[in-house]
């Protein structure tokens, strides 16, 4: 290399990258030979421990020493042969019986799992690789920084995929992630409590390297609207949206849209959906004669349509629905908790009353996940998650979901991943979750399936067929797994999935029996959330709103038609008014006209009487009248005040 070469910083720069892929891939190799050549240790040894047990032992002679057989070699295909040892007196010892590798995997394929499940960063222990024997130097681990790439951890009733949860929740509490589960059965509550030792639990744990030690986590206990023990959580109706709940009651594409079109007028009016009486307040509105206007106005609603959407809710609140909306609403960021010492908060989901109500509880935890996906801000991805999410009992969210749901549903889990939220469902079987969900999901803890029917072994091939190559049978090995065993992928740390690994799985470090209930009781009240959602609030909302808008139109119609009687009234009376007055005046015409007539007949004869009366005087008058009487007096008078002198 030239002068000119050597300081170019491109040329330097490809060669130290060069270096340091060929330090990498020589690690690498090394670090595969190592787990090969442990693997193969572990399997010689393994080999060597049943030569010794199965070989007749025989007291040796005094003074000499019995020579242990020797371990089993290992052939190039994988099989082993056994050597003979020699016995005292170097006789030959009595052979072993040659023996097949007791499991499926060659030395070479252990040491390729081992290599595959050794990560830098933290890690999630799951359990053992199980070859005939477990082989506690294979390990088997999910990487913490992958657990928001989400999962599935399926199997038949009773093969512990319980207790797979609860192992995972155990860990990643331990680690600072908050935890939300919601426990169906209530036996997940165990969590909470230090498990219990015994001979038989310890056996296993050894056998697989774990070194178990009984701890409690710390878990804060929640139930649907306070049914059960728990805090409350509770969601309005605004909040749960027309598409969840067009899910929970069953609607028809047709349906679901009207009852869409309904939350879009109670929003633009300024109705506040909080529970379910309010959307039924809404509804009766929009069908009764006040509304109908209105109901016309939204375009393409039907009053038939939203009568059927008005019956469903009835009978939705009958079956006690309505107790789970209502305020305070919770605030899905209460999951996010850590304790005081680092760890995370498990927050179960307390259920065990509201099982015949699947389609509620199902659609009731997506609508937490949606939330979740509202809330948080995008941060790509961590090295420690967030919050990791356990969809237990998942085929209850997938049953008889529509199209759009289903795609709400995909949406949500591929884009969650980037808020730092990881989702595990728990089913029982894989063909439970839809295929484009399944396209989502990074790790699958499979424990055994069933195959009874010509469905289940349909089932259990299409199950097969999406696991990556492996040296298993896998469609004999799911069948012939034991409770606490499963088949194992995970993804990587590189993003590329592990190699399939038969794994017996580690024991939780909690209570395998639920927590007794005094516990759980003291916990809940000594909650500091039980303050925050504890009582239930019933504000102004729709239902008040709409009440008191109809009273008023009611007593609008009321006044209007008193105004209308009263004019009415009124206007009779003033009819009865002008009639009387009508006949009064004509009676008063026929009186003028009757007097006239009589004044006319007898108007001569009246006159001259009077005026013959009026001439004549009476003596008196006629002596007081003359001139003679009136000097008299006038004369009189002056005497009497004094004014006769002149």
């Amino acid at each position: 290399m030239s002068a000119s070469e050597s300081t170019d910083p491109t040329v330097a720069a490809a060669e130290a990258e060069l270096a340091r892929l060929r330090a990498e891939a020589d690690a690498a190799e090394a670090q595969l030979k190592a787990a090969q050549a442990r693997a193969a240790l572990a399997a010689a040894e393994a080999e060597a421990a049943k030569a010794r047990a199965g070989a007749p032992s025989a007291p040796a002679p005094a003074g000499e020493t019995s020579t242990p057989a020797t371990a089993p070699e290992l052939s190039v295909s994988g099989q082993t042969s056994t050597t003979e040892a020699s016995g005292p007196a170097g006789a030959p010892a009595p052979s072993a019986p040659a023996q097949d590798q007791s499991g499926p995997l060659t030395a070479e394929q252990i040491g390729s799992i081992e290599a595959g499940y050794t990560f830098e960063g933290q890690t999630l222990d799951l359990g053992a690789l199980l070859n005939g024997e477990p082989i506690s130097a294979a390990q088997i681990r999910i990487p913490l920084g992958m657990m928001n790439r989400h999962g599935l951890v399926a199997g038949a009733t009773g093969t512990g995929k319980t207790r797979t949860l609860q192992g995972l929740a155990e860990q990643l509490a331990a680690k600072g992630v908050p935890v939300f589960a919601a426990d169906i059965k209530g036996d997940l509550s165990g969590v909470a409590t230090a498990g219990e030792p015994n001979e038989k639990l310890l056996a296993r744990t050894q056998a697989i390297g774990q070194d178990w030690q009984p701890a409690a986590s710390v878990t804060e206990y929640f139930a649907l609207g306070g049914i059960g023990r728990g805090v409350p959580v509770r969601a309005t109706v605004s909040g749960f949206g027309p598409l969840l709940l067009s899910k929970v009651l069953g609607l028809n594409a047709t349906q679901e849209s009207s009852l869409g079109l309904v939350f879009h007028y109670a929003d633009a009016n300024g109705l506040a959906l909080v529970d379910l009486s309010d959307l039924r307040a809404v509804l009766t509105y929009l069908t009764g004669d006040e509304g109908k206007a209105e109901l016309r106005d939204l375009g393409g609603l039907s009053a038939a349509t939203a009568g059927v959407i008005l019956r469903e809710l009835i009978t939705f609140a009958d079956d006690g629905a309505d107790v789970f909306f209502g305020e305070p609403e919770f605030d899905v960021r209460d999951f996010l908790r850590t304790a005081g010492d680092g760890r995370g908060v498990i927050s179960l989901l307390e259920v065990p009353g509201v099982i015949d109500k699947p389609a509620l509880f199902s659609t009731f935890l997506m609508y937490l996940l949606a939330e979740l996906f509202e809330i948080l801000p995008e941060v790509g991805d961590l090295d420690t998650p967030k919050l990791v999410f356990f969809f237990d009992e998942a085929h209850l969210l997938f049953r008889d979901a529509s199209k759009d749901f289903l795609a709400a549903i995909t949406q949500t889990v591929r884009l969650i991943r980037s808020k730092g939220v990881g989702v595990f469902f728990v089913t029982q079987t894989p063909k439970d979750v839809p295929s484009d969900v399944l396209a989502q999901l990074g790790s699958r803890v499979q424990h055994a399936l069933r195959a009874f029917t010509p469905d289940d072994a349909k089932a259990l091939r299409a199950t097969v067929g999406t696991y990556p190559k492996s040296g298993y049978d896998l469609e004999r090995v799911l069948q012939e797994l034991g409770t606490g065993e499963a088949v194992v992928t995970v993804m990587s740390e590189k993003g590329a999935p592990t190699p399939v690994a038969w794994t017996r799985l580690r024991a939780p470090q909690g209570l395998m029996s639920p927590t007794p209930e005094p516990q759980i009781e003291s916990a809940v009240k000594a909650s500091l959330l039980l303050a925050k959602y504890g009582t239930a609030i019933d504000r102004e909302s729709a239902r008040e709103i709409l009440a008191a808008k109809m009273n008023a139109a009611d007593a609008a119609q009321a006044a209007a038609e008193a105004a209308a009687a009263k004019a009415k009234a009124d206007a009779e009376i003033a009819k009865q008014q002008a009639a009387a007055d009508k006949a009064k005046a004509a009676e008063d015409k026929r009186a003028q006209q009757e007097y006239e007539r009589l004044m006319r007949k007898t108007a001569g004869t009246t006159r001259t009487t009077r005026t013959s009366r009026a001439s004549q005087k009476s003596p008196i008058e006629q002596v007081l009248g003359s001139r003679t009487t009136q000097t008299i007096l006038n004369g009189v008078i002056r005497g009497i005040f004094g004014n006769g002198r002149r």
